[in-house]
């Protein structure tokens, strides 16, 4: 959704030459506003008038037309901010609803206003409603929203014939801001028109400059405001009941609770803690069968991990899934255990005790960020024929800390210092990663030179106890402004850099050269809205010692169409390469025939009730026949504005398809294997809203992936192969994982939510490669499963709220 939502405000936009600043004077009303959807009270009459908005989307700098004018009012007092109006509309038919749920922008119209309160035109908040008064709110920094940010405010709404009018109150506790006796805050305002695929904006926002925020109008004058106490308690309480079919199969039980905390230390900076956290309720990971040498990466579905860490995000240092993952030295409790021992219990995560998170930016616009984690140390229980038990640590005591200095320069420029640290009690080594990373632009926001410089330290890793030290650097120049743009980059890994302690890293040990050159038509005309063109390409070499590695040219057309579709093509070309990684073993390498790559991408208008998406890509290389298919169907139907119901099918097929098949027994040599892949995954997701506070989703996913190994080959120290007849161990895989989350949620208060959720979740590998889909299916249904149905209470409790309360009493 992220993802979606930025693609809708931020098409291309990239910042704006010296141009008139709109401005609207502040206003401080005494009068009384009631909370209605209609902004007729008296007080609204003192504002002044915002209306002529500007087309962002799909055609920049058309004016509103007056038939679907807007009307908007922005207040002030000592407490809040108002923020009301009228959408007009022809029909009621022409306004886009739907009960999507609390942060989720759906198919909905929407309206809202981004508040840059130091003007340091970087970073924004964004508060907006839809017209059936659902809530969601963004936090802005340069090329990124951040939809996990959640304030509390409130809202009502009223549809009519004539369109759909708006009340919103923002408390100050939800913005930050100065001191100052006399204030101008940077201000945009946003409505989106659904069906007709338009984005408006009040303070115009150029596709063809770089940049939004340095786009935002004024909000001039607020006087005599002062900063409340910001300062919240979140309290939950959970209760779980969890059988697990594969090991007891007896129902047990959990009772927990914990603490979410905001503080505001300062106008400028806010502490987010979590205290005894439950994350027993997130979506379920989307496990697949990983063929590759490198490590799968998860999503991240904890909230306090995705809310406010743009900072903590620069550099691409943190992946926060290391952070209560698994144990570090999982394995160990297998490596020593005597013939008449097993491991009985190996948690497969560890408890994370607290996590804090210290942010903001001063008036000088230099950001400062502080992240600490604490887990607790992890044991296996290994049980001898005697019934005896012991416990072996496989994760120590592990403290996180990330520290960030982000000093932001004029022309949106700005320079970083990131530190990311691991420190584990005992003997396991500990991890320091450095980082200095720049992003500055010109005079006029023509040319941009971005680059960093890293250096990673695993203390005490070697077997002498000592430090492996490594160094990485990206290079990097371009230009964003205007229709033609480019960039040239060089990468640089030497070959005993790791970031992975707390980074995700798969690779190290290389050098790629490559650029980018693009073209974009963002004017509509004939049959198209907006066409993007690019060409890009990459070389790369081994660092140590210096060998050709591959080559890969690519080129795709993008774009949306009048009838609101959007498209693609794309085809890419790779010709013969070193695969330094796929043979497992250091040192060794795989020769890949050349290839070449043909795909497209085609989404419907997704304001219908009926929405679809349709992808395919299909590879070819000569050399073993090889041919590779990968297709994705979606499909999603909104029965009315409770009911949606979305299936999407993921389908993979390669034929002879080039690949590790196994190490031999004493692991000192390679056999390589042309194999036959099945793969197939499909997702129901159901949601039903009862209303603006109150839903219900249901989530369902079966994966099914199967590999036959058919001609074997062994690995020459070449990198080339030779056929072999092959005795060993079968290395055939059919893999079936079936996940049901179903989630009830009622906001029955501002920021506080009773969670009931049921989740199940089942596996099955085996070697049945002959099997079909349907057998698979009812094998993943009939397997031993883990069930959990757990209750949780989030209850939102504001100080200052609570002093008036206290006061009246």
């Amino acid at each position: 959704m992220k993802r979606l939502f930025l693609s809708l405000l931020l098409p291309g936009c990239l910042a704006a030459n010296a141009q008139t600043v709109k401005q609207i004077p502040a206003v401080r009303t005494t009068l009384p506003i009631v909370l209605d959807g209609v902004p007729n009270e008296d007080a609204w009459k003192q504002s002044p008038l915002i209306t002529d908005l500007t087309e962002m989307r799909p055609t920049f700098g058309r004016k509103e037309d007056p038939t679907s004018k807007t009307h908007l009012y922005l207040l002030y007092d000592n407490d809040f901010v108002y923020f009301g109006g009228y959408n007009y509309e022809r029909t009621r038919d022409s306004i886009a609803t739907q009960l999507a749920g609390r942060d989720e922008v759906g198919v909905n119209d929407f309206v809202g206003i981004i508040f840059d309160t130091y003007q340091d035109k970087i970073n924004g908040l964004g508060f907006y409603v839809t017209p059936l008064n659902e809530q969601f709110d963004v936090k802005y920094s340069i090329g990124d929203e951040d939809m996990s940010w959640n304030a509390v405010y409130h809202t009502q709404t009223q549809v009519t014939d004539s369109g759909w009018s708006f009340e919103m109150r923002i408390p100050y506790s939800a913005i930050r801001f100065s001191k100052e006796k006399i204030q101008n805050w940077n201000v945009h305002i946003l409505r989106r028109r659904a069906k007709l695929g338009q984005q408006f904006s009040w303070s115009p926002v150029d596709p063809t400059k770089f940049g939004f925020m340095n786009q935002a109008g004024t909000w001039a004058g607020l006087q005599d405001i002062k900063p409340p106490l910001r300062l919240s308690f979140s309290p939950y309480f959970s209760s779980y009941l969890t059988r697990n079919a594969t090991t007891t199969n007896k129902w047990e039980t959990a009772v927990n609770g914990g603490m979410d905390v905001k503080y505001g230390i300062s106008d400028g900076f806010t502490m987010d803690m979590t205290l005894i956290p439950d994350f027993g309720q997130v979506q379920s990971d989307n496990q697949v069968l990983n063929l590759s040498p490198f490590e799968v990466r998860f999503n991240e579905n904890r909230a306090f991990f995705n809310e406010g860490t743009e900072l903590f995000n620069k550099g691409n240092l943190f992946y926060s899934r290391r952070i209560g993952g698994t144990p570090i030295n999982y394995g160990t409790a297998y490596s020593n255990l005597k013939p008449d021992e097993k491991v009985i219990d190996n948690p497969v995560q560890t408890k994370l005790l607290n996590a804090t998170k210290i942010s903001g930016r001063t008036k000088k616009k230099l950001g400062i960020g502080f992240f600490n984690a604490i887990s607790k140390a992890q044991y296996a229980t290994i049980e001898n024929s005697l019934k005896e038990r012991y416990t072996v640590e496989t994760s120590p005591l592990t403290n996180y800390n990330i520290l960030v200095f982000d000093q932001g320069l004029k022309n949106n420029s700005r320079v970083t210092l990131i530190n990311t640290n691991v420190w584990r009690s005992g003997k396991t080594y500990d991890a320091n990663v450095t980082s200095i990373d720049w992003d500055l632009y010109d005079n006029n926001v023509n040319y941009n030179f971005w680059g960093q410089v890293t250096q990673s330290r695993l203390i005490g890793y070697d077997a002498n106890g000592k430090s492996v030290v490594g160094n990485q650097y990206r290079l990097f120049f371009g230009k964003f402004k205007g229709r033609f743009n480019f960039d040239v980059h060089r990468y640089m890994y030497d070959d005993k850099y790791n970031q992975n302690d707390l980074g995700f890293f798969t690779n190290n040990n290389y050098i790629t050269h490559g650029f980018y050159a693009g073209y974009k038509w963002v004017k509509p005309k004939s049959f198209y809205n907006n066409i993007y063109l690019n060409l890009n390409a990459n070389y790369t070499q081994l660092y140590k010692p210096r060998q050709y590695q591959d080559f890969r040219l690519n080129g795709n057309v993008n774009g949306q169409l009048k009838n609101l579709w959007s498209f693609g093509i794309t085809g890419d070309w790779q010709p013969e390469r070193n695969d330094f990684y796929e043979a497992r073993l250091s040192g060794w390498k795989v020769v890949r025939p050349s290839s070449w790559m043909k795909g497209f991408w085609l989404n419907t208008n997704s304001a219908k009730k009926y929405t679809a998406t349709i992808e395919a890509y299909h590879r070819y290389s000569g050399k073993y026949n090889t041919s590779n298919l990968e297709m994705f169907f979606s499909n999603a139907y909104r029965f009315n504005n409770k009911l949606s119901v979305g299936l999407s099918n993921y389908l993979e097929m390669h034929n002879r398809n080039f690949g590790f098949a196994t190490l031999s027994a004493n692991a000192d040599s390679v056999f390589m294997s042309l194999r036959k892949i099945r793969t197939a995954e499909n997702i129901l997701n159901i949601k039903f809203n009862f209303s603006n506070r109150m839903w219900l989703t249901a989530r369902l996913r079966h994966y099914w992936s199967k590999v036959k190994y058919t001609e074997f080959m062994s690995l020459k120290p070449d990198g080339e192969v030779e056929n072999v007849s092959y005795n060993g161990r079968n290395p055939d895989i059919n893999v079936n994982l079936f996940n049901v989350d179903m989630n009830y949620t009622w906001q029955f208060a501002p920021g506080s939510f009773l969670n009931v959720t049921w989740k199940t979740a089942s596996e099955v590998y085996d070697q049945l490669v002959v099997e079909r889909y349907y057998r698979n299916f009812r094998k993943s249904i009939d397997a031993p499963a883990f069930n959990s149905l757990s209750f949780k209470v989030i209850y939102f409790l504001d100080y200052l709220n609570l002093q008036k309360k206290r006061k009246t009493v």
